[in-house]
């Protein structure tokens, strides 16, 4: 009788106990809105903008959606594809415009989940983003970008169940992300650009 009463203790533990809200094989989608926040670091002119200082080239905030899609490698580890529309950009010179830039920044990250079966879940990551320039204008065509960009990605985050397979994601990233200003008709280096923005994050995100 004992034994028995002990198992039937066990068991109304085990369903009393927090169940698992992701294991091996889910999936997860998040839509959320991103603040992109560059921290434009640019070295001094050489070329065609000759005298201008370091850190002189800019490029504005942006407001933006942002889609992603993870899949659990197990309860704890988590990779996470990160996608958005392409990003116009105001590229300024001492504050003035003089032009501007579309950029697109898929990134993949590997997450580390460190309480999958509470209700509050926190998470970090790190990974990969390969940004694509395209629709470059400065200057009247006169500066291109000589390349695409490779760089890191750190992120961290946190999900909050508000019901059954659902949850608010807050989301904050750094991209790191550079190329060179270089002269359209010569193909001199004017500048290399570090854009490095910080990328925050809020928004909805469903299990299925």
């Amino acid at each position: 009788m004992k034994r028995i009463l002990g198992l039937v203790v066990l068991a109304g533990s085990m369903l009393l106990s927090p169940t698992a809200f992701a294991e091996k094989g889910d999936r997860l989608i998040r839509v959320r809105a991103i603040n992109i926040q560059p921290d434009n670091k640019s070295d001094a002119g050489t070329g065609g903008l000759a005298g201008i200082a370091a850190n002189a080239i800019t490029l504005n905030t942006k407001l933006a959606p942002e889609v992603d899609f993870s899949y659990f490698l197990s309860k704890h580890l988590v990779l996470e594809l990160i996608l958005t529309v392409p990003q116009k950009h105001d590229v300024r010179l001492n504050g003035a415009s003089i032009g501007s830039v579309k950029h697109l920044p898929p990134t993949l990250t590997l997450q580390y989940h460190f309480m999958p079966d509470q209700k509050f879940r926190p998470y970090v990551g790190a990974g990969i983003n390969y940004t694509r320039f395209s629709s470059v204008n400065i200057a009247n065509g006169a500066f291109n970008l000589e390349k695409d960009s490779w760089g890191g990605a750190l992120q961290a985050g946190l999900d909050v169940e508000v019901g059954k397979n659902t949850f608010v994601n807050v989301d904050v990233k750094k991209l790191y992300i550079e190329s060179d200003l270089i002269r359209a008709s010569t193909g001199v280096k004017e500048s290399h650009l570090k854009i490095d923005p910080w990328v925050v994050g809020v928004g909805f995100g469903w299990k299925f």
